[in-house]
């Protein structure tokens, strides 16, 4: 459970409101989001078709589906299909072009690197970039300056270790190259939050991997740390409780904040097979770096609203989505999809109206006060 112990901030940063729901019924998790033209994308993903979980004997279905929509006011249209079922990679939006990297389907993990141009006219261009070194899933990511760095992740489907990756590739480069780098001084991970801002490279928490009676389990971290370019790697502060799949990556508020949004604290992850649909979905708080002080504090929360019937019509109900991106349009932020409970997906997309009327940091995906 969350911290007690850490300063909540007496204001809500964020109005919350909603755009159309993406047209599925159930909606999608691990999707591919950023902008193109002015238009927001959504990419990929996966969900259980059937309406199941795997403790009902349900399978997850990637899809290869992309979805855009023009206008905050408007409804999304399906454009194009991806080159395969794709989900669970990283997704970064640089220079007018949704970036997507590496990623899983049901055949197992990808190393492919590509961007997806959108055009007014309804047309869609695929850019080829320089595949990873190595397959990847479940990694995050973001841009400094113009340079991409993409941390940990799991190199195959059936792993019992996360990956110990670090990897960069300067973007606005005539001949792209991806770059192995010296990883952060603590456990691999997954499912972590990236953080952009002040010319550095953050990493929030995730989960490693553990064996436990023979099989993988999870184990939940909440450190963090920071990469600057010439100075390597720096310890932070720890995160009052993990964030693990919070919807990536961070908000750089301001000059010297960074916020997380939501995420799993782990508390429940043993019994999401017990609890199923009584399961009270992931964390809804809001929590804030500062880099001056090196402390964390609670910013406010993810709006939610459950109504009586949320155990047997989730998307009903308002909840605080994991495995999903934060993507940064029109001087909101926007959260597409996600998992609203573990097996549940979500077709609505919510969206934080910023109060304070700040600037969009297209390369970062950040809001300047």
């Amino acid at each position: 459970m969350m911290s007690t112990n850490i300063k909540a901030q007496k204001t809500d940063l964020f109005k919350w409101g909603e755009l159309a729901p993406i047209p599925d019924p159930f909606g999608f998790a691990g999707s591919f989001a950023g902008i193109s033209n002015n238009a927001l994308i959504v990419a990929g993903g996966a969900n259980f078709p059937d309406g199941g979980a795997p403790w009902t004997g349900s399978k997850k279905v990637w899809t290869d589906k992309i979805f855009v929509l023009d206008h905050p006011t408007g409804k999304w249209k399906q454009i194009a299909k991806l080159g395969q079922p794709l989900g669970y990679g990283v997704s970064i939006t640089y220079k007018n072009e949704l970036i997507c990297i590496g990623g899983s389907n049901a055949e197992g993990h990808v190393p492919s690197m590509f961007g997806i141009n959108y055009y007014p006219n309804g047309n869609v261009e695929f850019e080829v970039w320089p595949d990873l070194p190595t397959k990847l899933a479940n990694a995050c990511g973001a841009v400094v300056g113009h340079t991409l760095y993409i941390a940990g992740g799991l190199l195959v489907s059936d792993a019992n270790s996360t990956a110990s990756v670090f990897l960069s590739i300067d973007l606005a480069s005539q001949n792209p190259k991806w770059t192995k780098l010296e990883t952060w001084p603590g456990p691999p991970r997954m499912l972590s939050v990236a953080g952009s801002l002040n010319g550095s490279f953050y990493l929030f928490s995730g989960t490693d991997l553990e064996d436990k009676n023979g099989a993988a389990h999870r184990k939940y971290l909440k450190d963090a740390y920071a990469y600057t370019p010439g100075k390597g790697w720096k310890k932070l502060a720890d995160l009052p409780s993990p964030v693990v799949a919070a919807a990536g990556p961070a908000l750089a508020y301001g000059k010297n904040e960074l916020l997380v949004f939501g995420g799993d604290d782990g508390v429940l992850a043993d019994n999401a097979s017990t609890l199923k649909e009584k399961h009270p979905g992931f964390s809804d708080a809001i929590l804030s770096y500062q880099i001056i002080t090196n402390k964390w504090n609670i910013a406010g929360h993810i709006k939610t609203h459950k109504l009586a019937d949320a155990a047997e019509n989730p998307n009903k109900s308002l909840w605080a989505p994991v495995t999903t991106t934060s993507v940064s349009w029109h001087g909101d932020l926007v959260f597409p999809g996600g998992e609203v409970r573990p097996a549940v997906r979500t077709p609505r997309v919510l969206v934080a109206h910023i109060k304070t009327s700040p600037l969009i940091n297209k390369d970062t995906n950040g809001i300047k006060k």
